[in-house]
Parts: C-alpha cells; structure tokens; sequence
C-alpha cells in the first residue's frame, strides 16, 4: 500500500531544508531537548521520522538508542540513503534548516510536562553559531554533540523502521519519544488516540514525548506560503476537518492532513496513560541576512505548530 509521502519523496526532503517553518521547528525541538539536559545515554524513538533527520540530531546528540519509524516505505528508503552523519559534516543536500542551539541563561524552564497551556519557553545555553561556515546551511548540531570535525563523534547505530504508529510494535523501553507532524495524519479520533497508546506503550515510566503539532484555525484567515507551505482548501468531513495543501518546494508537494484542535490531542495522550500534559510556544531561530527579525515576528503571531510535552 502507498501512502501520501511515498511520492513526495525528494521533495519533502527539500521542505524540510529549506523552508522557514521547519526552522522554527527544530529550533524549537533542540530547545526543548535542551532543558531536559540532552539525550546522552538515552534510548529514543523518532515517530513520523521521514528522512530521518531528527533521527539523525537524536543519535548524534549521543543518544544510547536512536529509533526512527514511519509508515511510508519510500521515506524509510531515503532516511536508510542518508546514512548517519558523523564528524566529517553533511553534504550540501541535507542544508541545514537554520535551527540553532539556543542560549540558556539563570532560570531555565524543563520541557516537562505541567498544565495545558502553562508551559514556558525552554531556557537557553550559551553558543549560538551555526554548524557550517557563515552563510553555509549545515545540519543543525545537537544538543550535547561534539563539534563537527571532532575526532570524538563515533558514528552511532541508527535504526529504521517501517510501522504504523497506531498500531507500533513493542520495540521499547524508551526514555524518549519525538513526533514531529505525526498525530495531525490520524484519520479519525480511533487513529489518534491508538497513536498515543502505542507511543504510551513503549516509553518507560516517566518517559517524555515531545511532539510538534499544527495550530488550528488559521485557514483562511493566514497566509504561511513566506514560510514554505500554504492550505488551499479545507473539506468538514468525519472527526476533523482535512486541510487540503502545498510544500512550497520546487515544483509544490500537495499533502493532506487533518485539524485536530488541541485539546484533541490532549485528551487522547491523558486517555493513553499519559500523567502530564503541556504546551509551549513555537520559537524561532536567530535572524539572519535571509530572514530578518520583521520576518519571524511576523510568523511568531501566527505560528504553523506548538510543541506538546507529555510525562508517561
């Protein structure tokens, strides 16, 4: 059977490099990653993996286990191609996306999970530069890796896997779980909560997920195409509306998804076993020539996601 990433392909691949969201994105992950001190040592599983870049951030970030797994066998194909990216930096194919580590000063938040829309931003730690040379676009270095062209990385075992998140095989303990764009591909609230059980299932008692969903209700009040996608129709169907759109890439990718709210989401992950439940913000990268500060307020008034914490 195929589904809608198997012929997206390359083209999501160049989404996920070049467009801004996707910055903010993993600027907003490795943040959250940060203030809970890295993930040396864990054991962790990257759902809706894709290509498997953050896959790829976890395993060089000096995690123990770095699972990545996702229902199309086409991006499953693409993130075995990439391999593992070691001390020796990346190719121009896989151009950073502009995330940087963020600065952690006194009185830094853990990405832990509170009350629903409580949550603070994650601190920040010192270092903000990029990876590659300036104005290059390099894979964003982790939290916790050594810097690139350190003799002391070791290219760590990376694991691939073909499954549906509703219906995961156990393949934990895991103290960490990631879900990038994953529960907004649940096709009805069964899916959605069998998502969050499995992933529930697999993490160790006070395991966290950290999960970045899409914000609803800005369609069609909101024009995201300056940041790399744009909704072009929204059908009322079923548990939650699908929202027909485009990655802006090169020619544009068309994918579908639905707008789950987000209390959605929180009810299944507490139905699922989940003990905490929180929100943060999106946060946006440092401006640069590319995209100055004008640019990022402007996203962050309407941002694409928000990162979910949950606390097994």
């Amino acid at each position: 059977m195929r589904f809608p990433y198997d012929s997206i392909g390359e083209r999501f691949v160049e989404s996920k490099t070049t467009a801004a969201f996707s910055a903010a994105d993993t600027h907003t992950l490795l943040g959250a990653l940060d203030a809970l001190g890295g993930v040396r040592g864990l054991d962790t599983l990257d759902l809706a993996c894709g290509y498997g870049y953050n896959t790829r951030l976890l395993a060089r970030g000096g995690a123990r286990r770095a699972v990545g797994v996702d229902i199309s066998e086409e991006m499953i194909r693409l993130a075995r191609a990439h391999g593992v990216i070691g001390a020796d930096g990346v190719g121009a194919f896989e151009a950073a996306v502009g995330a940087v580590r963020p600065v952690r000063g006194a009185g830094a938040v853990a990405a832990t999970g509170a009350a629903a829309g409580t949550e603070a931003a994650p601190g920040e730690r010192v270092s903000g530069e990029r990876v590659s040379g300036e104005g290059a676009r390099g894979e964003a270095a982790p939290v916790g890796a050594a810097p690139v062209g350190s003799a002391s990385i070791e290219a760590p075992s990376i694991e691939y896997v073909v499954a549906d998140a509703a219906k995961l095989p156990q393949m934990g303990p895991f103290d960490l779980a990631t879900a990038v764009y994953l529960f907004n591909n649940a096709t009805d609230r069964s899916a959605l909560h069998a998502m969050f059980r499995s992933i529930r299932a697999n993490l160790r008692d006070g395991g966290r997920l950290l999960a970045i969903v899409p914000n609803a209700g800005a369609y069609p009040n909101v024009d995201w195409s300056p940041y790399g996608v744009r909704i072009v129709d929204r059908v009322h169907e079923g548990d939650a509306p699908l929202l027909k759109a485009q990655f802006l890439t090169q020619p544009p990718a068309d994918f579908e998804f639905r707008e789950w709210a987000h209390s959605d989401f929180a009810e299944a992950a507490v139905e699922a076993g989940f003990s905490t439940v929180g929100w943060q913000p999106n946060r946006t990268p440092p401006a640069d020539g590319a995209r100055d500060e004008a640019y990022w307020t402007a996203y962050r008034a309407w941002p694409i996601s928000s990162l979910m914490t949950c606390t097994a």
